[in-house]
């Protein structure tokens, strides 16, 4: 679900942050406070919609799927949440500050992916009563070896986690001098709360919240960070935030094209997005929560681009910070360091508040995603096909914790989470998204066998094309193969 130019921030990042010098500050404690009081508000709502539910028969449909009883308006809100993650605001900010808006490919990319997967997937879906993205796998190709489809989708899921739990960690770190790992372990241990109680229904009345966070807090630190004196024009002959491809190196639209065509197909196989899909009333609300949310993260992530323009225009020699922000680790934490440097304090943590909304709102729908298709999927399929209700309940509550502790674990050791999701979301597009199109659309023209064939062939000739995160050369040069990187979409 990201590309490299849609990366977020990393624990090392903070680390070298916090020991040029920062580190020695106390900790905000007027920030601190604020951010207790945001997190017992969700805490609050999400524990209130795990009440509304009390007294009902709880069954696991219920719990993973809301009763397919999700309004249109939450439900689109919860659609948009889902997608406008830490990962997309501050990769979105990125993004335009290094290489310009030309190179940020998230927002329009998912936005593209929604409306497709409401035109083709979600009425099918839908309708056929599925109640996870696996179903139409094991359905068609068997139990087993659908289940073994499980696994590069638990990867993108759990990395996506970590990945977006290390963000939350860095901009606490640099807005309030807050321990890295303190903050992962809190944001996510919140989240697993109301998700254990509530299931979908306490996740979607949160991502209600979070996302007026989210837009609330972008939104108003933009005027305040243009009228700070260090930030020039916006005019692009002032400033080039719109970016090019340079005339001398047109195969560079390759590699663009190839990322566009990753954000966009790649970002249809998650069970996030289908999980909203099948919470639906009808398959006629489930293409309209996708079409909406298309738009919702399209507008979404217009501050958070704006806020990577007045980067780009501005001189951080006249401001407090000391680093030099072109440089790649620095770059990672534009966003929360325009709002600690260029807006008042107050601003600031309302911003905060925002990036901390964007980073639950998707890690906990991450988590209970995973945990969904491993008990009605794995445990119920293939292990327990006997297995009641209230046993599926409590293996998916286990899930929910073991998943949720193997993220965080992965977002406090890890120094390459970002490359990890990149890369699992790229897997998730060559080998899930051809599997779940034939299984969805042409069930009758395929079999295990080449389910298996394609599986295996895919992997093979994506690795064979070279990865830098794992270290494996190109052993396939496809053409305009220059500098060691492979500029055609050979994805």
């Amino acid at each position: 679900m990201a590309t490299e130019g849609d990366m977020l921030l990393s624990t090392e990042n903070v680390t070298d942050f916090l020991s040029a010098g920062e580190a020695g500050r106390s900790i905000n404690v007027p920030g601190l406070v604020a951010i207790i009081i945001f997190y017992l508000l969700i805490l609050g709502i999400g524990l209130w919609a795990a009440w509304r539910k009390k007294g009902t028969e709880e069954t696991a449909e219920d719990v993973m799927l809301a009763g397919r009883d999700i309004g249109i308006f939450v439900g689109c809100l919860t659609m948009t949440a889902t997608w406008v993650g830490g990962g997309y605001i501050n990769g979105s900010a990125e993004a335009v500050f290094t290489s310009g808006l030309i190179w940020c490919q998230a927002p329009f990319g998912y936005a593209i992916s929604l409306t497709l997967g409401g035109l083709f997937f979600a009425r099918k879906m839908r309708d056929a009563r599925y109640v996870t993205m696996l179903d139409p796998l094991q359905n068609v190709f068997g139990q087993r070896w659908g289940a073994m489809l499980y696994l590069p989708a638990l990867a993108g899921e759990t990395l996506w986690s970590a990945a977006i739990l290390s963000a939350l960690g860095s901009t606490l770190a640099v807005i309030l001098d807050l321990s890295n790992n303190v903050s992962i372990i809190v944001s996510a241990a919140i989240a697993v709360v109301y998700t254990l109680f509530g299931g979908l229904y306490s996740v979607a009345y949160t991502d209600v919240v979070q996302l007026f966070c989210i837009f609330i807090g972008l939104w108003l630190a933009i005027p305040f960070a243009l009228m700070h004196e260090a930030v020039g024009s916006l005019s692009l002959n002032e400033t080039d935030w719109l970016g090019s491809i340079s005339e001398d190196t047109p195969w560079v639209w390759g590699e663009w094209t190839d990322f566009a065509v990753l954000l966009i197909f790649g970002g249809i196989p998650w069970q996030v997005y289908f999980q909203r899909v099948l919470s639906a009333r009808s398959s006629k609300q489930a293409q309209m929560l996708s079409f909406v949310g298309s738009f919702g993260c399209f507008f979404m992530a217009i501050p958070a681009c704006i806020i990577g323009a007045i980067a780009k225009a501005t001189d951080w020699e006249k401001t407090d910070y000391t680093k030099d922000v072109t440089q790649k680790d620095q770059a990672k934490l534009i966003l929360p360091l325009v709002m600690q440097y260029l807006t008042p304090q107050w601003v600031a943590f309302f911003g905060l508040g925002a990036v901390s909304a964007a980073v639950m709102s998707s890690a906990d729908s991450s988590v209970l995603s995973a945990s969904s298709m491993f008990s009605n999927n794995i445990y119920k399929n293939v292990f327990r096909q006997s297995a009641s209700d209230r046993e599926l309940v409590w293996v998916m509550r286990i899930t929910v914790l073991v998943v949720a502790g193997i993220s965080t674990v992965i977002a406090i050791k890890g120094n390459s989470i970002y490359e990890l999701f990149y890369l699992c979301g790229d897997f998730v597009y060559v080998m899930l998204f051809p599997q779940l199109t034939l299984a969805v659309h042409a069930p009758n023209y395929v079999n295990t066998y080449g389910s298996i064939s394609g599986y295996v062939l895919g992997f093979i000739l994506r690795i064979l094309g070279g990865e830098k995160v794992l270290g494996i050369p190109a052993v396939i040069k496809y053409p305009f193969y220059i500098d060691n990187v492979q500029y055609f979409p050979f994805r």
